[in-house]
């Protein structure tokens, strides 16, 4: 197929693919999806071998956001019933994020529902961090506090921070349609402050809210511009009591195009399998493994995930391998900035960042569609009570077709006195 070929020689060079080709991965068959994925994955295994890097979601503070977005459980009115619970203590957060360091994350994700920290927020957030730290040196830390004022990301680099979470989420031509309590612009801008502050700049999309593919390749496109490190694709959980609750437009094969679509255009950067993926994916997560080079281990913010255990099988059965503490994310063209000129075109263009997975990470490696103003995957996470088995579920959903039966609401982890999901 002249146009995977085409496609691979491109992301092999890091070269920029047109619009045009990345709206034909979205229009491929079912009949052409094997060729898809093995086309993707020969651009993955170039920049990243085999290597899965496993990220650990800590939710800091969950619910009561005065946002509106309308894909997210923690929204202002939402009626999902999710655990809600004003800040963790730094003690607590390192007690929960050693759950995920145990299971083998190199990175830990710290997320706070609102519109954004106030700067005693980011003091807070910043004695979490040296406590994390403190436990487990070497990790990564990224942090998700919604939108950002000046001077907050050099506070948070200052305290230990490595990275830092702002989705775009869905296109600037329809993100009014999404969010009307902030703007497209505003999320860009938090970005950019990250950025310039020299946190790697985490930024990624959710996919199922209705958005055509132009959309997609829009934000896609977009994420390349900012020139992000870490881009995380989540796909949407429709939450009862949530305005596009009965959004169920996924399909396990679109899915894993709208993978391949953001590696071609974004070859050398972290590709994470985010929020949604057991939901939407279920038995075709592990092809996904061949395109993405980075998941979320165990639970979301406010909903259930795999267990633990169960994706470290699926990394293992799938013939990867978990990254390790010593091994840099990053090619060494985009971890390496200050040593290296950016190259025309490709990923990693502005330089000056301290990127992700620069800084080594602790343990044996091991950002849902958790926004509110915040996001680091997914509004997917930790809840309170006992943990609900999902049902089992068929091959494939009907567009359009309730499925709540399919989501399971977070009941164990920070916030709780149950055992996380790691």
């Amino acid at each position: 197929m002249d146009l995977l070929n085409t496609l691979v020689d491109k992301g092999l060079r890091r070269e920029l693919p047109t619009r045009e080709e990345a709206l034909a991965v979205l229009a491929t068959s079912d009949d052409e999806l094997l060729d898809v994925v093995a086309a993707a994955g020969k651009v993955r295994r170039q920049w990243f071998g085999r290597r899965v890097k496993l990220n650990y979601l800590v939710n800091l503070k969950s619910g009561l956001c005065p946002e509106d977005c309308s894909y997210c459980s923690q929204r202002l009115g939402s009626k999902a019933e999710i655990l809600k619970y004003t800040w963790l203590k730094p003690e607590e957060a390192s007690q929960a994020a050693a759950a995920g360091v145990a299971g083998g994350a190199k990175r830990v994700c710290l997320v706070a529902s609102g519109r954004g920290p106030t700067d005693r927020d980011v003091e807070r957030v910043g004695k979490t961090i040296e406590a994390i730290k403190e436990q487990n040196e070497g990790i990564e830390v990224c942090a998700c506090l919604g939108l950002l004022s000046d001077g907050q990301a050099e506070k948070l680099r200052d305290a230990g921070a490595d990275a830092y979470n702002h989705n775009l989420n869905t296109s600037e031509a329809t993100y009014g349609q999404i969010t009307k309590t902030h703007t497209y612009a505003d999320r860009v801008d938090t970005v950019e402050k990250a950025h310039a502050a020299g946190l790697s700049a985490c930024s990624g999309l959710i996919a199922g809210m209705g958005e055509t593919d132009e959309d997609l390749v829009d934000v896609v496109f977009s994420l390349r511009e900012l020139d992000a490190d870490s881009v995380p694709v989540n796909f949407l959980i429709p939450f009862e009591g949530t305005p596009l609750a009965k959004e169920w437009n996924l399909t396990p094969q679109r899915c894993l195009r709208i993978l391949a679509m953001a590696r071609f255009v974004c070859p050398d950067v972290e590709v994470r399998l985010a929020g949604g993926r057991e939901v939407h994916l279920r038995s075709l997560q592990p092809l996904a493994l061949n395109i993405v080079n980075s998941i979320f281990l165990g639970d979301y913010l406010t909903s259930e995930g795999q267990a633990g255990q169960a994706d470290l099988d699926m990394i293992a059965d799938a013939g990867f391998e978990v990254e390790g503490a010593g091994t840099t994310t990053l090619p060494a063209h985009r971890s390496d900035v200050a040593d290296t000129a950016p190259a025309a075109g490709g990923c990693g263009s502005k330089g000056g960042a301290s990127l992700c997975g620069s800084a080594a990470g602790p343990a044996p490696a091991g950002d849902g569609t958790a926004d509110c103003g915040s996001a680091c995957g997914g509004c997917s996470g930790h809840a309170h009570a006992e943990a609900t088995p999902v049902p089992a579920q068929p091959a494939q959903a009907e567009p359009g077709a309730l499925r709540s039966d399919l989501v399971a609401v977070r009941r164990r982890g920070a916030g709780t006195d149950i055992a996380p999901n790691a």
